[in-house]
């Protein structure tokens, strides 16, 4: 849907599966942002009924979940002539977030043949790391834990064309994927700008806090 002229550009936040083999399989743009977001951190804490320093002591970083909904639907494409929704509507969007939950098909035959012929000890695949691109200071490493997709409106040979996409993530650190990695070093970056705009902000309340007391001492 097109806004109005003049309007500012907002960014869009995107889901982006980091697959060498295919990397335009698992890119989703979000088409519309999300009204909400939610996120609930859980502290990695010490050892329970421990010493009083125990208490006091963390783990890592804690563990933090994302949940929100996209809408995705084929409106602004199929008035355009966009051939890929005329033959599929949204169905491409989807697979493309479906995909972040299976391992490769060629992986899975592979690891079969080679278990049937008694060659290797098959190692479970591994799924592409995903990262929620979500403004410049929160590029997460992410792990798709819930999914729910409600289609609302389908084309007349039945590809949706209209769907609510119900979305829950769990943020991985550098604990779960080694400080080295690419992941742990962007959740690294991620803590790092949380650090520096605490500062600020702690800046900006002392400041406040000190006008305040000063007011009341004067009055």
């Amino acid at each position: 849907m097109t806004g109005f002229p003049g309007s500012p550009k907002v960014a869009k936040g995107a889901l982006v599966g980091l697959d060498p083999i295919n990397p335009l399989a698992s890119v989703v743009v979000f088409q519309y942002n999300p009204e909400t977001v939610t996120r609930r951190l859980t502290a990695s804490t010490g050892q329970v009924g421990g010493s009083e320093r125990e208490q006091l002591r963390l783990k890592g970083p804690p563990e933090e979940t994302i949940s929100f909904e996209i809408e995705i639907d084929a409106v602004d494409q199929l008035a355009a002539g966009d051939p890929t929704a005329q033959r599929q509507g949204i169905a491409p969007v989807l697979a493309s977030l479906e995909l972040l939950l299976y391992p490769k098909s060629a992986l899975v035959v592979a690891n079969a043949v080679l278990s049937l012929a008694g060659l290797v000890e098959v190692v479970p695949p591994e799924v592409p790391l995903a990262l929620l691109v979500w403004s410049p200071t929160r590029v997460l490493p992410v792990r798709l834990t819930d999914f729910s997709i409600t289609e609302q409106a389908f084309d007349q040979v039945l590809n949706p064309i209209q769907a609510r996409v119900s979305l829950s993530l769990r943020v991985l650190t550098y604990d779960d994927l080694g400080l080295a990695s690419a992941g742990g070093a962007l959740f690294l970056a991620h803590q790092i700008a949380k650090e520096d705009m605490a500062t600020v902000n702690g800046a900006t309340a002392r400041g406040s806090f000190s006008t305040a007391t000063a007011v009341r001492i004067g009055g």
